[in-house]
Order: C-alpha cells, then sequence, then structure tokens
C-alpha cells in the first residue's frame, strides 16, 4: 500500500486518510475519492490531500477484517458477525455463554502483521445476548493478501462459544438464629437469569448435616446451589458433609479467588452442586459467577482449573464484608 500526500488532481481513486472538514461538508476518512470530491477540495483551496492506494496484492481493510472474523469463529455456534465497517468486524453472542478460546492461535495470528489484530474477552468470560466476545481490526487501510492469508490459517476456529446445557437450578438455604434469612437469595437468582436459566424453588432446612442432606437429596433443579447461615470453614463443615451424606462427593473446597475463597464444588449422581460463601449474598463479581458460568455452560471444571483461577482471581473489594483484606493503617500516635 502506498501512503503519503498527493496533488488534489491525482487523488481520485485513493483513499482519504485523514477526515477533512470543508466549506460544503465533511469527507469522512476512508472515504474513496471521486471527482466531486477532487472538486470540493479545489474549491476549498486544497493543494494536496494524504491519501491511501491499494497496491494488487492488497486487500482492502475492510474485506480483510470480515475474512479474518469469518476464520477466527469458523464451526462457532451461538455467535454472528457484524458487518465490516472502518475495518473492523466484532464477533457478537446471540445468547447467554462462556467464551472458550484457543489462545495459542491468537497469539500466532496478532503475531504475523502489526496492521492485523485480533482482540478477546478473557478465556471463559461469561457474555449476555450481544456481549462482544471479539473484535478484529485492521490497523491500516489495507494489508498485503499474503500477510492476510498466514493469520487467517494461524486464526481458524480459534474462538467457541459454550451456552448453557443447565436449564434450572435450586437454591438451598440453611436456617441459624440470626441468620441473614433471605439476604442474598435476589443475589444468587440473577446470576442464575443471567445464564438463561431458571431458579425454580428455594428450599431451606436447619443449619444441621443430616437436615442439609435430606434438602440436597429433595432437591429439583439440574444444578444444586447452598448457601448456608453460617461459614463453610473446613471440607468437613456442615455442607460438604450434608453433600457426602446424601451420597454425593465434595470435589474440591476452596477456590483461590477473592471474593469467593469459601466456594465449594460437588457432584451428586451427575448433578452439580456448588457450595456459595456468604460474600455471593453481594451481587458484584464473585468466584462464583466464574464457577457457575463454567458449570451451567458443560465446561468442565476440574480442581485443577479452579486452582488456575487464582491468577485474575483478585477482584473487586465489597464494603459490606465485615473483614477488610487490608491491615489498618497504624495511626501517628
Amino acid at each position: 500500500m502506498k501512503f503519503g500526500p498527493v496533488p488534489v488532481e491525482q487523488a481520485e481513486g485513493a483513499i482519504l486518510a485523514h477526515s477533512m472538514k470543508l466549506p460544503d461538508g465533511r469527507l469522512r476518512k476512508g472515504l474513496v475519492l471521486e471527482p466531486a470530491h477532487l472538486t470540493a477540495l479545489k474549491v476549498a483551496g486544497e493543494e494536496e490531500v494524504i491519501v491511501a492506494r491499494l497496491e494488487p496484492d492488497d486487500v482492502h481493510e475492510d474485506d480483510a477484517a470480515l475474512g479474518l472474523a469469518e476464520a477466527l469463529a469458523e464451526g462457532a455456534e451461538g455467535v454472528h458477525l457484524t458487518a465490516a465497517f472502518t475495518g473492523r468486524v466484532n464477533v457478537i453472542a446471540d445468547g447467554p455463554g462462556v467464551v472458550l478460546l484457543d489462545e495459542g492461535r491468537i497469539h500466532a495470528a496478532n503475531m504475523v502483521d502489526p496492521m492485523i489484530t485480533v482482540a478477546t474477552v478473557a478465556p471463559f468470560h461469561q457474555l449476555a445476548a450481544g456481549g462482544m466476545a471479539a473484535t478484529v481490526k485492521m490497523i491500516s487501510y489495507a494489508v498485503p493478501a499474503g500477510q492476510l492469508a498466514k493469520a487467517v490459517k494461524a486464526a481458524k476456529g480459534a474462538i467457541r462459544y459454550a451456552r448453557p446445557v443447565h436449564r434450572t437450578a435450586s437454591l438451598i438455604l440453611t436456617d441459624i438464629p440470626g441468620s441473614p434469612g433471605d439476604k442474598g437469595i435476589e443475589a444468587v437468582e440473577r446470576r442464575v437469569d443471567g445464564l438463561g436459566m431458571q431458579m425454580i424453588e428455594t428450599l431451606r432446612c436447619d443449619h444441621h448435616e443430616a437436615a442439609l442432606a435430606g434438602t440436597i437429596a429433595q432437591a429439583k433443579g439440574d444444578i444444586v446451589l447452598i448457601l448456608t447461615a453460617s461459614a463453610t470453614s473446613d471440607p468437613g463443615d456442615t455442607a460438604p458433609a450434608a453433600l457426602r451424606l446424601a451420597g454425593g462427593e465434595v470435589e474440591r473446597f476452596g477456590l483461590p479467588v477473592d471474593p469467593g475463597n469459601l466456594l465449594f464444588l460437588g457432584d451428586l449422581n451427575g448433578r452439580p452442586v456448588i457450595g456459595l460463601p456468604g460474600s455471593a449474598r453481594s451481587p458484584v463479581l464473585h468466584g462464583a459467577d466464574w464457577v457457575l458460568a463454567r458449570v451451567a455452560c458443560g465446561v468442565p471444571i476440574a480442581s485443577e482449573d479452579m486452582a488456575r483461577m487464582g491468577v485474575g482471581g483478585l477482584l473487586k473489594e465489597i464494603p459490606t464484608r465485615p473483614q477488610p483484606r487490608r491491615a489498618p493503617v497504624p495511626k501517628n500516635e
């Protein structure tokens, strides 16, 4: 691609590099200059204009962006591409789900040429309908066809979108004297709704192992969520023990995400069971969001996967937490 200033009379068919304000209007950058545009420039007293002119082996920015975006999302269900505009195409979610990425392929595509770029959300990021999973942007007005072909090959199939496979959830609350009561139900319901699922029941029982085990066994939802009145502080505490008593198993207790440390993940005859920390009563971003999203969308999440959540797992402070994560600053005496 040739880029730079040329006399106005030589600019026909070239791409205007910068927007220009004229007495009779504005010429937008990226515009392919026609004779009428050149006349307007001359009337305005312009003698030269900065343009980009494609060479035979160049691909226009819009065509390049579309080609790369199509390769990136090849085979992906639940997403669509926007129309190309100013060298950009976005990958948009059709509904709630989790973004799955082949990071190596995306890195490889971005290493081909600085003018060819792919940006995505973080791996396993949860989106709602209309959420942007990725954007493809050509920095220049055109890119060499050979470079584009390399990027297309590298990025092919690098993005997938997992939609929810579970449709319903049950929430179990335990009670003790002075317990929070219904506090937190709305926040949990919003999390469930945000994944296109339905909270079909809210069950209550005493904060005792046997009572909770019986309630877990009675729950009808595809996913069972447990929010205890007293914090779970050990793998042998009431909620994990109740799951085992009900015939289930605890796959991991403890999450390196804050807030969310006291979460546990288990299984009861093929149904996921998630023990929510008390901090999940707040609607702010939480480790429970990360775990629930993957579980709801059928994305495998083993203990090792949860252990890897620590990098980036220090989330926003929750003002309502009773124990601050920062030591108090000593006052000057």
